[in-house]
């Protein structure tokens, strides 16, 4: 097989709307469809010529969600279809199985991305041992073998927060930045926003009051014996959940020829990795370490804009911290933090706003970072470059 060099054509995302919001009443593939004739749209590319979608979806329970989009969207019935589960890692892994088509020849024209319904979620259940007994309801399946490693991950972020000395006055500094910045670029951003159900802007982020915000509710302490609460873990400092969609169209040079596509950015390296499933949100900066190795990159000082999809503030603190990111680089528009947690989509989201932001950089070659945490201690980054006009 030859190989190709994976492109991105063009990018859309919905809002982020936190659970039972205004998209509670939309499935996965009702919620992801108008992404995808958006994405189509501004392509200039008829559905016809799409060869694949794969679409990272954590809470669908079974299926293939993948393949509910492809149909719902009108995309021709040979099209393949890949649904991707590594939780919140998923949006981001499922454009690297994407762009693995490409470079395998596998596919010329991949929609890849992810979709997270989770206000019409499934209710999980365990099946009972015997027929006498009643199945049991769960939230979150097992992401480690044991109870050791499996631990709740706001009591691990707490945890980490104690032991690297993050305290809960900068947590909430840091998640007040992120707020502020989402809502100074509210109108800088929609355009890469699909308007659905009459929402085109993130509805989570608003003005914090940081004397206000110190007597919001606590969510997690660390429960060791030492700890005296300056670590603890407020609601303002972790992404609230919710339903979102976002998507990169990838093509090949070939599709580029054949379909007259402009592409505006190019697919330089990719890294999934693992970590201690005891501290995951440090898999983030464990990803990007590698995919920067691969792409050839030594320092973050080359990095035009890095996006992390920061579930918890105190990770946000820790990844520019441990790359040595300045405040100019992360998230400058605001992140996962202050704009929500659509699981399977929320690294596809950070995806599009970095794509966004590179597309509009003065000079060719713009390098941008882009990386997530996942539970079980997985971790996935990517770094792209921008092409010239």
């Amino acid at each position: 097989m030859s190989t190709q060099y994976p492109l991105i054509a063009a990018w859309a995302r919905s809002a982020v709307v936190p659970r039972h919001g205004a998209f509670k009443t939309l499935q996965v593939q009702e919620l992801a469809a108008p992404v995808i004739h958006e994405l189509l749209a501004r392509a200039r590319l008829n559905a016809s010529a799409v060869d694949a979608i794969v679409m990272g979806n954590a809470l669908g329970a079974g299926g293939n969600p993948a393949r509910m989009l492809a149909l719902q969207a009108g995309l021709n019935t040979s099209c393949a279809a890949y649904t991707v589960d590594t939780q919140c890692c998923a949006g981001l892994d499922a454009v690297a199985m994407g762009a693995a088509l490409i470079a395998s020849g596998q596919a010329h024209v991949v929609i890849a991305g992810g979709a997270e319904a989770w206000s019409r979620s499934p209710i999980r259940m365990h099946r009972p041992l015997n027929t006498d007994e009643s199945p049991v309801a769960f939230e979150r399946p097992a992401f480690a073998p044991s109870p050791e490693q499996d631990l709740d991950m706001l009591l691990s972020a707490a945890r980490y927060a104690a032991h690297a000395g993050y305290t809960r006055t900068q947590q909430e500094a840091y998640a007040a930045q992120s707020h502020a910045r989402a809502l100074t670029h509210q109108t800088t951003i929609s355009h890469e926003i699909v308007p659905i159900l009459n929402v085109a802007h993130d509805a989570y982020p608003r003005q914090i009051d940081l004397a206000r915000a110190a007597r919001m509710p606590v969510v997690a302490r660390t429960d060791l014996p030492d700890d005296d609460g300056p670590y603890e873990l407020s609601a303002l400092t972790i992404s609230a959940q919710a339903d979102g969609a976002a998507f990169v169209l990838l093509v090949s040079p070939q599709a580029c020829r054949a379909f007259q596509l402009m592409p505006k950015m190019k697919w330089l390296a990719h890294a999934s990795v693992g970590c201690a499933p005891e501290t995951p949100l440090l898999a983030a900066q464990v990803a990007a370490q590698k995919a920067m190795r691969l792409a050839g990159l030594t320092h973050t000082e080359t990095l035009a804009h890095v996006e992390l999809h920061d579930a918890f503030a105190v990770q946000g603190l820790s990844f520019a911290d441990n790359l040595g990111l300045r405040k100019d680089q992360l998230n400058v528009r605001g992140g996962g933090l202050c704009r929500g947690h659509p699981i399977g989509a929320s690294a596809a989201v950070a995806l599009v706003r970095l794509v966004a932001d590179l597309a509009n950089s003065p000079t060719a070659n713009a390098k941008g970072l882009v990386a997530v945490a996942g539970a079980g201690g997985l971790g996935s980054a990517a770094v792209l470059a921008s092409l010239a006009l």
